[in-house]
């Protein structure tokens, strides 16, 4: 398991739910989650690195020597599409989860250990929430109803006269 490891809240809260299933059930991953956690810096998802795997992110990852292999990372083995996704509940997803472009770590696997490491991150639901956050254009305000524009001032239509104070004969007590 690699020691630099950034995860955002969500992702954090995921794995922590997690391991505690997992420790219920003595499952041999829950070791792994917890050095997982243990060496976790937590981070707002607004301020996680577009280069850091976070669950959902397309990533393209080399197993040691073996040719790149391109996965999104995602958080349940049920809901990802065969051979394209690689779930967290399996040592390599939860290897690769945190770590940056370029970085490289030990994934604990049946016994032994394997150097995974990650080439490139092709998309990142976070990076890509902010981006398109930054190319929203607001629309410019426009005036639709003024009331100066329709209604004329009172003496400019002809039909309605201005009156005054002694314009009343009988005052108020005449009606």
């Amino acid at each position: 398991m690699n020691k630099i490891c950034r995860l955002t809240t969500k992702d954090f809260a995921i794995l922590e739910t997690m391991l505690e299933h997992r420790r219920a059930l003595d499952d041999p991953l829950a070791p792994l989650l917890e050095k997982k956690l243990a060496n976790a810096s937590v981070v707002l998802i607004d301020s996680i690195d577009a280069d850091v795997v976070t669950i959902n992110s397309r990533v393209t990852f080399r197993i040691g020597a073996n040719p790149a292999e391109t996965r999104t990372v995602i958080q349940n083995e049920v809901r990802g599409v065969v051979g394209a996704s690689l779930p967290v509940t399996t040592p390599w997803g939860l290897s690769l989860l945190g770590m940056a472009e370029g970085e490289s770590g030990l994934c604990e696997r049946g016994g032994g250990t394997e150097t995974i490491r990650v080439v490139k991150v092709l998309f990142q639901p976070e990076a890509a929430r902010r981006a398109s956050i930054a190319r929203q254009v607001r629309p410019a305000l426009r005036l639709v109803y003024s009331a100066n524009s329709i209604v004329p001032p009172l003496g400019a239509v002809e039909k309605i006269r201005q009156t005054g104070a002694d314009d009343d004969p009988g005052g108020p007590t005449a009606a």
